[in-house]
């Protein structure tokens, strides 16, 4: 089996590494310092930031098209959305890069705030009781709960 030296790329770990050149059929790899795999984008530092961007700005963006495009807002219609489209974006793959810086965290959490605040009579509560009002947990919660 040949290999698409075009496609193939080499991804360096650690500050210690010597980024030493790789060839392949004669030709010299690229270096890549982020890689998309599994829709999960890995970092070269190994640091989740830029994951954790991408997947508030599609929940963000989910969350502005409920906003816009739904006329019938209620409470049922909102959460059952919520579950299906948004909160996947915010949980996908978490096991592998989970965030533990806390404006990482926060990032995330601010989604679901937001989310909770769109509800018809809920922006007067405070996110704890928006949340148990609602039936759901923080996604930091979930996060631990799932890593028993």
């Amino acid at each position: 089996m040949e290999y698409n030296v075009e496609k193939c790329e080499v991804m360096h770990f650690g500050r210690r590494n010597g980024g030493i050149d790789y060839f392949l059929n004669g030709e010299m790899l690229r270096k890549s310092e982020a890689q998309m795999d599994l829709g999960v984008l890995v970092q070269d530092s190994l640091k989740v930031n830029v994951q954790v961007q991408s997947a508030v700005r599609k929940a963000n963006a989910m969350l502005a098209f409920m906003s816009r495009g739904l006329e019938y807002k209620t409470r049922d219609v909102l959460l059952r959305l919520y579950k299906a489209l948004i909160r996947p974006h915010l949980e996908y793959y978490e096991q592998f890069w989970a965030p533990y810086l806390r404006k990482d965290v926060l990032a995330l959490e601010r989604v679901q705030r937001r989310f909770t605040r769109m509800i018809p009579g809920m922006k007067s509560l405070s996110y704890e009781e928006r949340l148990r009002t609602l039936g759901l947990y923080s996604l930091e919660f979930r996060r631990m709960r799932g890593d028993l």
